[in-house]
């Protein structure tokens, strides 16, 4: 592989990282005597699913608020969208699906640029001055976009900002509860299923369907 090793290992650590910040989200604490009275306080959110049931190998959630579960919970659901993106995003141009036209003035194809880190880190990655665009456009959504603006939010993660409903406030309570805990498990796969994608890239290993990596 042209990736380099250091890369691996940054990110490979940042992917961890952030899925010990969401194991208290994921939901059984240790049935000990010791167990508090906030983490029995957090066995009925959403997100405490069978067969698990409540998770928190690490205590993040021992005498902890529901301000601090707000936070872990809008973190993780946070990390679980960028993946589900970085997921598609790394096996769609595998599959030979790409964005049309060009991706400078020189006139290079989308497809012309290899997919996953190759593609930003290998030796015919982007130009530098795409990386710097993609970092700014990034950071634009994190400070203007992808946050409760209004306080409208009903809910850690809620950006509708009373503007983009899909049909959200016709659904019936139970419906909201349902399609909000399949978001955070899709969001959880898709942890899992990028950082795979990954190792398996710098190993250069071949998988069923997405092919060489």
């Amino acid at each position: 592989s042209h990736i380099p090793l250091f890369f691996l290992f940054k990110m490979k650590s940042t992917i961890f990282a952030s899925l010990l910040a969401t194991a208290a989200a994921f939901a059984p604490a240790s049935q000990t005597a010791s167990s508090s009275t906030a983490l029995n306080a957090f066995e009925g959110e959403l997100g405490v699913q069978p067969p698990i049931g409540f998770w928190d190998p690490l205590r993040l959630l021992a005498d902890a608020d529901q301000e601090r579960f707000d936070r872990l919970r809008y973190v993780e659901l946070k990390h679980g969208r960028i993946c589900q993106l970085a997921f598609l995003g790394n096996i769609l141009p595998r599959a030979g699906i790409y964005l049309p036209g060009n991706i400078d003035s020189a006139g290079d194809a989308f497809s012309s640029y290899p997919a996953g880190l190759a593609g930003m880190f290998g030796p015919d990655r982007i130009p530098g001055i795409g990386l710097v665009q993609i970092v700014l456009f990034v950071g634009l959504l994190e400070v203007a976009v992808m946050k409760d603006i209004t306080g409208e939010g009903e809910f850690p993660g809620d950006f509708r900002n009373g503007y983009i409903d899909f049909g959200w406030d016709t659904f019936s309570e139970e419906e909201k509860l349902k399609k909000r805990a399949i978001e955070l498990n899709n969001g959880r796969a898709a942890q899992m299923g990028i950082l795979g994608l990954m190792v398996h890239e710098v190993l250069g290993t071949d998988l069923p369907l997405v092919g060489q990596m």
